[in-house]
């Protein structure tokens, strides 16, 4: 009598060994408090915020109030909205907005976050993909868009 393949392997090797049980599991992350994956929540009004911030700068070098807009405007606080984001991520591993909502940008590599910021070139990669918004708005199970895979980086609470 023939077993089945499944039988044959047991359920333990049937199911890879570390599980997903949560966001940030994979990665070592607590479950709650400090260091944990950010909720989307926060990670919206973070986005908001910077939004935001980039429009009042905008509104400061087009010499228009944000509501008045303008043909170039658009074009114009995406680019700022990309410096901004790209440079205070990099450097700093937080912007604004993720400072106001206790977030942090931190680097993943082999499997493991760090305390450090990601760095300019994960912090350009990031933000230029936030600003295509597809890849941030296609994610993991642990919470990590498409630009965060590209980057190789995590937003976790502060």
């Amino acid at each position: 009598m023939a077993s089945s393949p499944a039988a044959a392997t047991g359920p333990s090797e049937e199911f890879p060994k570390e599980e997903y049980r949560r966001p940030g599991n994979r990665l070592g992350l607590p479950e709650d408090g400090p260091a944990s994956a950010a909720t989307w929540g926060r990670r919206v009004l973070a986005l908001l915020i910077d939004w935001l911030i980039a429009a009042l700068i905008t509104s400061v070098i087009t010499a228009r109030p944000i509501w008045d807009g303008g043909p170039n405007y658009g074009s114009i606080n995406t680019a700022v909205f990309f410096g901004t984001t790209a440079i205070l991520t990099g450097l700093l591993g937080c912007t604004i907005g993720h400072r106001i909502c206790g977030l942090q940008v931190r680097p993943v590599r082999a499997g493991k976050t760090f305390v450090a910021p990601p760095g300019l070139l994960a912090g350009i990669i990031r933000s230029l993909l936030i600003c295509l918004v597809i890849p941030a708005v296609v994610f993991d199970r642990d919470r990590r868009g498409l630009h965060d895979l590209a980057a190789k980086t995590i937003v976790v609470r502060r």
